[in-house]
């Protein structure tokens, strides 16, 4: 059931509901997914209606919740404003696509939200539509996450040191501010986690390219996870990087990118994640 409703935080919104789960998605500005929860329950998603980032192009505001973005990131291609109002159509009763205009960087932005009948998966289609010149770029998904959770990464399977295990099998990639003995970080065998602390207000990131095709976050009892396709032979952005994980305070982000594509004038590149919560 897709029913309207004004939100005194978001203000005018729309939810998509099934009876075991919930999605909100913003009206007047985005596209923006701004709500994903248990029928009834907390929302796993973050709001951050403080922060803001002037740029050339104007104010770009997170808001907060999920969003599509311009990858490789770039000041101020990937931080150009979606303040207005988004287009919507719906088709049945479980489906709302929500598109931005063009923006600043000449990118059209464009989110196709599925709840399933039953259940709490999500499906959601980006595209990403390149109104300017030529440019190789990227889909980039970025959900920011409700705080006091966990953002966590598999790891690809563990195997003894052997004949068949010489060559590495995945890359991961850093930032100048990254530091891997922060105590936010933890790793063990099966995961990477990046806790997230409203005490430890500087950042930290890390990218991997992840094979295992999914990534999370834990949130008390309940488990968020987004599952999306591996392609073995792409190349990725950020030293080939498909999944992200970032922390700054109470600000935590779950980030996945699709493979680099040469778009020209008019051409899209698309990228689909399919959500889930379980406790």
């Amino acid at each position: 059931m897709i029913t309207e409703s004004e939100s005194s935080v978001f203000g005018p919104v729309l939810s998509i509901s099934n009876g075991d789960a919930e999605v909100v998605l913003a009206k007047c500005f985005g596209p923006r997914i701004i709500g994903y929860s248990l029928a009834g329950g907390e929302n796993l998603l973050g709001w951050h209606p403080e922060a803001s980032v002037e740029t050339p192009l104007g104010v770009w505001r997170p808001y907060g919740g999920h969003r599509l973005w311009l990858a490789p990131e770039h000041m101020p291609m990937s931080y150009a404003p979606d303040n207005n109002a988004v287009e919507i159509m719906t088709d049945g009763e479980l489906t709302v696509t929500i598109s931005g205009r063009v923006d600043a960087a000449g990118m059209r932005k464009e989110m196709t939200v599925t709840l399933a009948a039953s259940g709490t998966e999500v499906t959601i289609h980006h595209r990403l539509t390149n109104h300017g010149p030529p440019r190789n770029m990227a889909a980039w998904s970025l959900t920011i996450m409700a705080p006091g959770g966990e953002a966590v990464i598999p790891n690809e399977p563990h195997a003894p040191y052997g004949p068949e295990t010489l060559l590495p099998v995945r890359t991961m990639a850093m930032w100048p501010y990254t530091h891997l003995a922060d105590p936010r970080f933890s790793f063990s065998r099966e995961e990477i986690r990046l806790r997230v602390d409203a005490e430890l207000k500087d950042p930290q990131k890390i990218g991997v390219l992840n094979k295992q095709g999914w990534a999370g976050y834990r949130l008390g009892d309940l488990f968020f996870r987004k599952r999306f396709d591996f392609t073995a032979a792409a190349v990725y952005p950020d030293m080939n990087s498909n999944t992200e994980i970032y922390v700054a305070g109470n600000f935590a982000e779950v980030e996945i990118l699709s493979p680099l594509t040469t778009a020209p004038t008019g051409g899209s590149v698309t990228h689909t994640e399919k959500w889930t919560i379980t406790r």
